[in-house]
This record gives C-alpha cells, structure tokens and sequence, in this order.
C-alpha cells in the first residue's frame, strides 16, 4: 500500500527549500541600492531591497532658499520613487524564485 503522506512530505520539504531561497533572496536584494530624484536632482533618496532608506541627500542652495514646503514635497517625492524603486526591484529578484508566478504576500 502506498503512503498518502509521502507527497505531503515532499510539498514540504518544497516549501522549505523555497523559504530559505526566499530568505536569500531577500537578504541578497537588502544590500542592493536604488534612489529616487525629486526637483532635478535637489534631493536624491537611496533605499535598499529591503524598503529601508539608507541615506537623503539633500543640495545646500535649496535650504538656502527658506522654502521649507517645497523642500518637503520634493524629499516626500523623491522617498516615494526610491521605495517604488525598491519595491521593483525584490519584485525583479523574486521572479527568479517564483518564475514569474504572482504569489499571494509575496512583494
């Protein structure tokens, strides 16, 4: 008679080589950087795989204008487009591990 579990156990041990690749996957994509522009370069946003922002770089002549709203906007818009950046890229990453698939909390 054969085991109706020995699938299962296969699915399994799937699941779990495809979490750990995920696991590296992630980790791999953490160190890669993207940034975000706003206002042509006046304020520069970098993010990393892992949606974290690594770093704002912010041009000194456009504080020296006292134009705290717009200065405001365009670090909002230039944080948005490195998240959106980075966002794609674990997306990109993931479709090595997924072939593509759109997989329910997965990115």
């Amino acid at each position: 008679m054969k085991n109706p579990f020995g699938n299962m156990n296969n699915i399994l041990k799937q699941a779990q080589a495809m979490q750990e690749q995920m696991t590296k996957i992630q980790e791999q994509a953490a160190s890669k950087t993207v940034s975000g522009t706003a206002g042509g370069g006046i304020v520069t946003v970098t993010a990393n795989g892992a949606m974290q922002i690594v770093s704002v770089t912010i041009d000194p002549e456009v504080i020296k204008s006292d134009d705290v709203d717009m200065l405001q906007d365009l670090i909002v818009a230039a944080t948005n487009e490195a998240l959106r950046k980075a966002k794609e890229l674990m997306e990109s990453e993931m479709k090595a591990l997924t072939g593509g698939m759109k997989i329910p909390g997965l990115f």
